[in-house]
């Protein structure tokens, strides 16, 4: 199964402090145990949410808002997504994590949505569709 493994935000990562060379370090030799044991397929640490932009749909309107946006508590960091057996195994990982901020912190561990869990609205065409993006992105990465 794969999960989507996401750092909360804090006031700190929201004011762009960057990590010490400590927590680089360890989260260097963290990322480096997942990429052996074959669970981490891709992570990265995000820019403070007032850089970014929020596009808000409502039918066919779109509407761009600006950062940074409320809720610290709601935002992402970073993430990682990893292959896992199960959310156990997901759960086992995050705890071995070094505190990925200066103070109190979260992780968030979300199960990713899998072809099969359409059901019968993933019509074999769809899914032969998703199937060439799948292979078109693995040749891109490889």
């Amino acid at each position: 199964m794969r999960v989507m493994v996401m750092v909360k935000a804090t006031k700190d990562s929201e004011a762009g402090s960057m990590p010490s060379t400590e927590l680089l370090e360890a989260m260097g030799k963290y990322n480096e145990e997942l990429v052996n044991a074959g669970i981490m397929l891709a992570g990265e640490g995000l820019k403070p949410s007032a850089q970014g932009k929020r596009v808000a749909f409502d039918g066919p309107s779109r509407m761009v808002v600006e950062g940074p946006f409320a809720e610290t508590r709601e935002l992402v960091a970073g993430f990682w997504l990893w292959e896992v057996k199960d959310m156990a195994e997901a759960v086992a990982w995050v705890k071995r994590c070094p505190n990925p901020m200066p103070g109190p912190s979260e992780i968030e561990i979300r199960p990713v949505v899998e072809a099969a869990d359409f059901g019968e609205a993933l019509t074999p065409e769809l899914a032969d569709q998703e199937d060439r993006l799948r292979d078109k992105l693995a040749g891109r990465s490889g």
